[in-house]
């Protein structure tokens, strides 16, 4: 029995100008903060028939790494995907808000807003963020077990927040002179351990099933799983193996049932870096010429973060071993980074020189694959075939070029593996992620 086509979403953060490669004289980076720029992309990817678009977000501004091209979130993810919806007709709208910063009130009129001038394309990346406390008033970032919990109170807020104004209730009536029906719209009188509102939101609900707002999370630590498992959707998760993401689904599913939720009802999406060209030799040049100017002292730095380890004077050809490394540290600003660059270590027994170009320690510890389209296809049949994963997220790197071989060249060959839809069979979000109609 064939599969089904997997739920692919694209990136609009700009990975593929990270490291070197916005200096290209192709890289277009003066379009940046326009919306010009990100309309083009989500264009191809609605013509490649993608899930969704997607815009990640960060509340602060990483001071050590903004004079060399990072450390700077962009423009407002809501806003932007607010232009791109005026701009396309299908493709879903994956905004990421975050629920230790954000209002819950705000936050729910900002996405069923979204929702409406989309006519039912948006979706909520739900975050707690990592850093940025300073700008909201916060002398130090909560523990991820308080983030968590604030994070399931503020989803709930939001969810009764949407049903509290039903779509039905919005019935203008000129003969009758009855604008809504106010008997459908209730307060929610929410009292929580965060969060005191009252309700009812100022705006209908767009409705419910399939024009409902999808909810999708990002991260893979044991809190976060079983906050996906009760809530979400669909997950991201950075998985530089296949085995890591098998492990993580197969976990995922035992949650969900957990839960009195059906096993499939989360959806694993791992992030796909992808440096794409028309050989594979060509593709390896365009890694190798993004990380060209990588900087040691900070993978260094950062390896000590996450593990405890100083490998400042460690020899480059002495393997890395169980015995070497000391407890983890307390304090982690990503306790799923720091857990997949551990478990690498013990899996390898690396050399210095190998860990620091592993996608745990040189990027995000997404799955990677470098080389042609066929070589991408082949690799993402496989995952599809051992059951890791439900879809993923297109992170190209290294150029331009490849972004658009991303979406005008690997899309449509996937499409013709069978690996992704050929046309839409839905108008909404919550459609694409439901799958071909019955």
């Amino acid at each position: 029995m064939p599969k089904a086509p997997l739920h692919i979403g694209m990136t609009l953060a700009p990975t593929w100008l990270s490291g070197e490669a916005w200096r290209r004289p192709d890289s277009a980076v003066e379009g940046l903060l326009g919306f010009d720029y990100y309309i083009d992309i989500a264009r191809r990817a609605e013509a490649a028939k993608l899930d969704f678009v997607f815009r990640p977000d960060v509340m602060a501004v990483n001071m050590g790494l903004l004079g060399r091209g990072g450390g700077m979130g962009g423009l407002d993810p809501t806003l932007l995907l607010s232009a791109i919806a005026h701009a396309t007709d299908r493709i879903g709208l994956l905004t990421t808000i975050s629920t230790t910063f954000y209002p819950p009130y705000v936050l729910a009129r900002m996405l069923m807003s979204l929702h409406w001038l989309s006519k039912g394309r948006a979706g909520w990346n739900i975050v707690t963020a990592l850093d940025g406390q300073r700008n909201f008033s916060l002398r130090d970032m909560p523990g991820p077990e308080e983030r968590y919990a604030r994070a399931a109170e503020v989803t709930e807020i939001v969810t009764r927040l949407w049903d509290s104004f039903p779509r039905d209730a919005w019935a203008p009536d000129r003969d009758s002179g009855r604008f809504v029906d106010a008997e459908m719209v209730r307060p929610i009188a929410f009292e929580g351990q965060f969060h005191s509102v009252e309700g009812p939101l100022s705006v209908p609900s767009f409705g419910t099933g399939l024009n409902r707002i999808p909810l999708v999370q990002a991260g893979a630590s044991e809190t976060g799983r079983d906050f996906a498992a009760r809530v979400a959707d669909a997950t991201f998760a950075s998985t530089p193996d296949m085995e890591a993401a098998i492990d993580l689904r197969r976990d995922l599913r035992r949650r969900a049932l957990a839960h009195g939720r059906p096993a499939d009802a989360v959806r694993l999406m791992p992030g796909l870096s992808l440096y794409l060209a028309p050989t594979e030799a060509e593709a390896r040049d365009l890694h190798r010429a993004t990380h060209a100017a990588a900087d040691t002292g900070r993978k260094l730095a950062n390896i000590r973060e996450m593990t405890g380890l100083d490998l400042t004077d460690w020899p480059q050809d002495r393997p890395i071993r169980a015995a070497d490394l000391p407890p983890t540290p307390q304090r982690l600003r990503s306790r799923t980074h720091a857990a997949l660059l551990r478990r690498a270590i013990l899996r390898d027994e690396p050399t210095l020189a190998a860990l620091l170009e592993m996608p745990e320690v040189a990027g995000s510890a997404h799955w990677q694959v470098i080389g042609t389209v066929g070589h991408a296809v082949d690799a993402i049949r496989t995952w599809q075939d051992a059951g890791a994963m439900d879809g993923f997220i297109l992170f190209p790197g290294g150029s331009t070029g490849c972004m658009h071989l991303c979406l005008d060249g690997l899309c449509p060959a996937l499409a013709e593996a069978g690996l992704l839809r050929r046309e839409y069979a839905h108008a909404t979000f919550a459609g694409h992620l439901a799958g071909p109609a019955p």
